[in-house]
């Protein structure tokens, strides 16, 4: 195995060192959960562990939180806070899943990211328990995608639902470390459009893809609910040092995550939905490439040209927004200024496919699917 990248030794050598300390002056750690997803065979359950003043303080964030949460102090934080935690490295961790137990550790960057087989819950929505030594026991939400769900959707966050800014560097510091949360704006009729699809296909798993830090789950969980989106799990990465460089690749990470989900759950056809500010185009149209079975349309919200200078840093031109070439995929590529727009673009079109007896089937899980 290749030697750790220089970064990665000296911040993991950084956090262990104020982990001791924290520690030593009587830290405990908390577990933020995040909401996981899977299939009939298996579950993925995603959770952090954190240094904590205060261990057994209640937190908020996860899709299964109450609505009371909504109002507490923690909506208007600002966002440089998540930034400044210390993760608790190599901690034992253990998921309960009724009477089995599982046992797993941190990662460097205090990330629980555990596959577990054999799990034994049905489609629709569950909540599986997370404890570790010196924390508050936690519930994170997981999502079971049944077999007869045929058709899911994965959507961008920052300039998709979200209006960041990003990335350019001043202003999306200041979106991101300095702006309360409850400042951050949605992009118009995203929500409408989502909760319109999930309405004419019930059931439909919703799953949150973005080069966002794992730190901004909490607060992008309580926008995403405060704004009216549908529930789902959310895949981010972390910003930091990896083994192999002193930044990871956020389009690395897109692209596996794809080819994740179409490996672990091939019986779903997805909807990307993205932006065309930066890669979502191209990492979206590369993936039904190399797997159009995987693919039922690309969705992409066109930014204005003031948003693709704040993006880009540079003037544009039609030119410059013109689409690219998609001559060489299966999948419909749609695209419109918003969501409104997008909605009435996307419907007719994954409307087509669809059987009376898939609709049928959908309708039957659509209870359970949201049960929780």
């Amino acid at each position: 195995m290749a030697r750790p990248h220089l970064a990665a030794l000296m911040e993991d050598a950084w956090n262990r060192r104020k982990g001791g300390v924290l520690r030593e002056r009587g830290w405990g750690t908390k577990i933020v959960p995040h909401t996981g997803y899977g299939s009939t065979g298996f579950i993925r359950v995603l959770a952090r562990v954190l240094m904590s003043r205060d261990p057994m303080r209640q937190a908020s964030g996860d899709a299964a939180a109450s609505v009371q949460s909504l109002r507490s102090a923690d909506e208007e934080t600002r966002g440089w806070r998540a930034f400044i935690t210390t993760p608790a490295i190599d901690v034992p961790v253990t998921v309960r899943i009724g009477d089995r137990r599982i046992d797993g550790r941190t990662d460097r960057s205090g990330l629980v990211d555990l596959t577990i087989h054999g799990h034994g819950l049905g489609p629709g929505w569950h909540r599986v328990e997370i404890t570790s030594p010196l924390a508050r026991p936690r519930e994170a939400s997981v999502l079971v995608i049944g077999t007869r769900q045929t058709f899911g959707m994965v959507s961008d966050i920052d300039d998709t639902v979200l209006s960041t800014s990003l990335p350019r560097p001043l202003i999306a510091a200041w979106n991101t470390f300095i702006k309360a949360e409850n400042t951050r704006h949605p992009v118009p009729g995203m929500a409408t459009f989502y909760r319109e699809l999930l309405d004419s296909h019930p059931g439909m798993p919703v799953i949150y893809l973005s080069t966002g830090a794992w730190n901004t789950a909490p607060s992008l969980t309580r926008f995403l609910r405060r704004n009216g989106y549908p529930p789902g799990p959310m895949l981010l990465t972390d910003w930091g040092p990896t083994h192999t460089g002193w930044f990871r690749s956020g389009q690395d990470h897109k692209r596996s995550a794809l080819a994740r989900l179409a490996r672990e759950l091939p019986h779903v056809q997805w909807l990307l939905v993205g932006d065309d500010g930066q890669h979502d185009p191209k990492i979206y149209t590369d993936f039904a490439s190399r797997r159009p079975e995987a693919v039922r349309a690309i969705a992409i919200r066109q930014l204005s040209p003031g948003e693709q200078v704040l993006q880009n840093g540079i003037p544009v031109s039609n030119d410059d927004l013109a689409p690219a070439h998609t001559e060489d995929i299966a999948a419909p590529v749609l695209r419109a200024p918003d969501g409104y727009a997008l909605g009435r673009l996307v419907a007719p079109v994954v409307e087509d496919d669809l059987t009376d007896h898939e609709a049928g089937a959908r309708a039957l899980e659509a209870s359970d699917m949201w049960g929780v």
